[in-house]
């Protein structure tokens, strides 16, 4: 039993003599640097008002955290408000195609924002129909009149469209009304039919700004500060308010009225949105020249959008907003 005892002994030798030689040589090793402790990233802080995350069961499935660059999850509601423009209607087929070429400048001005037409009568889509539609999407609503003032349409009429709708949120914006905007606009339609900056210093010449008409007195004096602006910017030419129904003067009225001071020579702007049968009556008492509705014109739908920022950016969130 010797022989096992003795090749035990020897290797037991051998790997102390290995061990001893090895420790030697790294010995003259140099040191590796100390690596730092590593530590767990931080959390950024939670915004005061961000819902917390409820704890997780543990038999439940681990919850996948979403990368920083991945796109955001999208609301369950739109926050931006729909811009309902609201138009009077027309049996004229050029109205509603008018209304909507309009809109689409609307659109390329404010790309992502959803806008919709409505009609207080005559055509479709009826305002009635637009804002149960929209309640039923849950979407608030700004709506916009594309009428000039505040007379029985914007005080009566959409008020009880929206009282009709009461699952909705909506405000009302001010009407069209007298803004450098709108004046740029029946400016340059007085251009397109003929005026001329001479024209703007003739003792001949006069305009006659032609407009809907309304009972309302707040109306008129909206009517009478557009036709004052106008004036302004034509270089100083009387500008004289017409009605084609519900109030005084009419248009061949205002045509006398001008000629009475001298000036034979007199354009009708035409206040109005788009083509329909008191657009064509007043143009149809022109002496010389009559400037198409405003349709499509780009300032025109900078003021919309504009009518829209306001009452969106300024005024807090009710069913209806006092005009």
């Amino acid at each position: 039993m010797t022989e096992p005892d003795s090749t035990f002994d020897s290797a037991s030798e051998l790997l102390g003599k290995i061990a001893e030689q090895l420790g030697a040589r790294l010995s003259h090793l140099p040191l590796p640097r100390t690596r730092p402790p590593m530590t767990a990233p931080t959390l950024a802080p939670q915004a005061p008002d961000a819902p917390t995350l409820a704890p997780q069961a543990p038999t439940g499935p681990s919850l996948v955290l979403q990368a920083p660059d991945a796109p955001a999850l999208a609301p369950q509601a739109p926050t931006t408000p729909t811009l309902v423009a609201v138009g009077h209607g027309s049996r004229d087929p050029r109205a509603r195609a008018t209304l909507s070429r309009l809109l689409d400048r609307v659109r390329e001005l404010r790309p992502g924002l959803d806008v919709r037409l409505a009609h207080i009568e005559l055509n479709a889509p009826l305002l009635d129909d637009t804002l149960a539609g929209l309640a039923a999407e849950g979407r608030d609503a700004v709506l916009v009149p594309l009428l000039f003032a505040p007379g029985h349409h914007v005080t009566h009429d959409l008020p009880a469209a929206l009282a009709a709708a009461p699952g909705l949120r909506a405000r009302v914006a001010e009407p069209l009304g007298a803004h450098p905007l709108l004046v740029e606009a029946l400016a340059d339609r007085l251009a397109e039919a003929g005026w001329s900056p001479a024209d703007g210093t003739s003792r001949a010449t006069g305009v006659v700004l032609a407009s809907a008409g309304s009972r309302d007195p707040r109306s008129g004096a909206e009517i009478r500060r557009i036709a004052a602006l106008l004036g302004e910017r034509l270089g100083g030419v009387p500008v004289l308010p017409a009605y084609a129904s519900a109030a005084a003067p009419t248009v061949p009225e205002a045509v006398r009225a001008l000629a009475a001071r001298g000036r034979h020579r007199v354009a009708v702007a035409s206040c109005f949105t788009a083509p329909g049968l008191f657009a064509t009556r007043a143009a149809a008492h022109a002496p010389w020249i009559a400037a198409d509705p405003l349709g499509a014109h780009p300032a025109l739908a900078r003021l919309v959008l504009h009518r829209y920022d306001r009452v969106r950016t300024r005024l807090p969130m009710r069913e209806l907003a006092a005009i």
